[in-house]
């Protein structure tokens, strides 16, 4: 876990608003992330290969789907050594359906060790 996520990961655990999210880019890292509405508590999740580019976007309402529904706050991510692992999180967590399981990955999680 790098340096900075160490620093400031307990900032997204507790579930602040962010307005930037800064994490290092890796070429082999891949993430599955889940954002939430603070206009409607509606979850978002995805993937993506540059956490920060991905945050940038949602944040400035560059993102379809999620553009109607900022302010946002990221509220859980993973990080993954392939595309493939990360898009089968997302599907994992997206099949479920269920905001009950959606909220207790989140409750559960913290990604400070």
């Amino acid at each position: 876990m790098s340096e900075w996520l160490k620093e400031h990961a307990w900032k997204v655990c507790i579930g602040e608003t962010l307005s930037r999210v800064r994490i290092p880019s890796s070429p082999q890292m891949f993430f599955c992330y889940i954002l939430q509405s603070l206009k409607d508590n509606s979850f978002y999740i995805g993937q993506c290969d540059d956490l920060d580019r991905r945050m940038s976007k949602h944040f400035d309402g560059l993102s379809k789907y999620t553009k109607s529904v900022r302010p946002l706050r990221l509220v859980y991510f993973e990080m993954f050594i392939t595309r493939k692992e990360a898009l089968k999180r997302e599907r994992e967590i997206k099949n479920k359906k269920s905001r009950k399981y959606i909220e207790h990955i989140i409750l559960n999680w913290c990604p400070v060790g």
